[in-house]
């Protein structure tokens, strides 16, 4: 691999010409002598958001910690590429963490939403909107036969755990190791996703009897679940699980995992709870449950189910969901969910997956192998160390020649040699998730010149 962030220069002087380089110690690799990328306006940009914004971001991993480097300010975003403020353009390969399946400012989508917006942001009351997206939700997803909408993924995991709590009776949750299901409080142990990112092992501010009804396991071992309950037999409300873990980077389930998840949770009278707030519309139009044959309790959907914009639903069985207020004893609330816009941009996304959806995903599972394995191919021409994991359109590149099945595994990996990649991709005009524990996601305006493009990149990157 290339001593410090490298990438051809033949990539470079396309995006940002005048820049010099030196030859580095191996032969056939150059070494950035000075950025390559223009980032001045953004560098002002972050400078004042610090002065205004813990570490100079809403989310901590913007802030590019894990990889270095400074972070570009986004001014639009169209297709598979995003334009910062400096006027660079970048191919996206993390599609705001994954609702961007058709691509930014896709046309439908953002003509529902302008067409919402004159009518109202907000109402704090009821519209026929949330009926017509949760019918195209439950055409996706049979098993949800009743659902509610909400903000956030981590509000969908949040409420969905309550519920269970509220229809079992019992306070102990099993989730797992590496999975990520929102920021909330009990699930802020052994987490994925920025919590796994920045190192740490949980969060300051969660009491310790917060997590104590909390049980985090390793992935992929069914013997350690059935242990659990074989300790708790009637104390254990539910299993929440990411089918496939994307907040560790893409890790598969093993095979007969999920059914056997199923199968426990079953014979125990515990509720299963499936995450699909990453995985929902993504890996098929029924999600990872569709994929593997599964059948939950209880789902969280987010991120394509609002088209992108902040949304949030869970559901499940009617017997279940109608546990909450104001039917049940279960109280949940939100003055914005169901808001007007998202839901506009919801149906607007899922009518155009459901109806081309043959289309859609051959051609996302065409490109997205076509990215993974190119990648994966140049780095075994430069003799670096690469597992790829990869389900439909969502992948990782984990630097570690180990199969990566845990997060155990996945965290072994090479972080810095994962930085020193994402600098010189970014520098070559391919902008990657900004960790080494995020998924990437490929969306339907991804073609040819695009798989060229990565593939290309990453040769300038891993070989010089």
């Amino acid at each position: 691999m290339s001593l410090i962030p490298s990438t051809s220069t033949a990539l470079v002087a396309r995006h940002w010409p005048g820049n010099r380089w030196i030859r580095g110690e191996r032969a056939g690799t150059f070494i950035l002598e000075c950025m390559a990328l223009t980032l001045t306006r953004s560098r002002e940009l972050q400078l004042r958001a610090e002065q205004l914004l813990p570490g100079g971001v809403d989310s901590p991993v913007r802030a590019f910690r894990a990889v270095g480097g400074d972070p570009p300010f986004v001014k639009r975003a169209e297709g598979a590429y995003l334009f910062d403020e400096d006027g660079n353009q970048y191919l996206d390969l993390f599609g705001s963490w994954g609702p961007m399946i058709l691509g930014h400012a896709f046309p439908p989508v953002v003509e529902a939403i302008q067409q919402a917006a004159a009518r109202g942001a907000s109402f704090g009351a009821s519209t026929a909107a949330e009926g017509d997206l949760a019918e195209l939700v439950q055409r996706c997803f049979p098993v949800v036969e009743k659902l509610r909408f909400v903000s956030s993924g981590t509000e969908a995991c949040m409420s969905a755990i309550r519920l269970a709590r509220g229809f079992t009776g019992r306070k102990f949750v099993i989730k797992f190791e590496g999975c990520y299901h929102g920021h909330s409080d009990a699930m802020l142990v052994k987490a994925g996703s920025g919590v796994a990112t920045l190192g740490i092992p949980g969060s300051a501010g969660v009491p310790e009897e917060t997590v104590m009804h909390t049980l985090a396991l390793p992935f992929n071992d069914l013997e350690v679940v059935r242990a659990a309950f074989a300790a708790r037999p009637e104390e254990i409300a539910c299993v929440i699980v990411e089918p496939v873990v994307g907040n560790a980077g893409t890790i598969l389930p093993a095979a007969g995992y999920l059914e056997g998840l199923r199968e426990i949770t079953t014979e125990f009278g515990a509720l299963l709870i499936v995450d699909e707030v990453m995985t929902g519309f993504r890996l098929s139009l029924g999600g990872a449950q569709q994929l593997y044959g599964i059948k939950p309790d209880l789902t969280t959907l987010g991120k394509i189910v609002g088209g992108g914009l902040p949304c949030g639903a869970f559901g499940g069985r009617a017997d279940v969901m109608d546990y909450l207020a104001p039917l049940g004893p279960v109280y949940q609330a939100g003055t914005l969910s169901g808001n007007p816009l998202a839901m506009a941009a919801g149906i607007a996304m899922l009518s155009h997956l459901i109806a081309h959806e043959d289309e859609v995903y051959s051609g996302l599972e065409k490109t997205t192998r076509a990215i993974a394995e190119g990648v994966a191919a140049v780095a075994r021409e430069a003799g670096v160390a690469l597992t790829t994991n990869r389900v439909g359109s969502m992948f990782t590149w984990f630097f570690t020649g180990d199969a990566v099945t845990d997060f155990a595994s996945a965290a072994a990996s090479d972080t810095a040699a994962f930085g020193r990649f994402h600098r010189a991709m970014l520098e070559a005009g391919v902008w990657l998730p900004a960790s080494q524990f995020e998924a990437a996601f490929i969306s339907t305006a991804h073609g040819k010149a695009e798989i060229a493009a990565v593939v290309e990149a990453a040769r300038g990157a891993l070989i010089g």
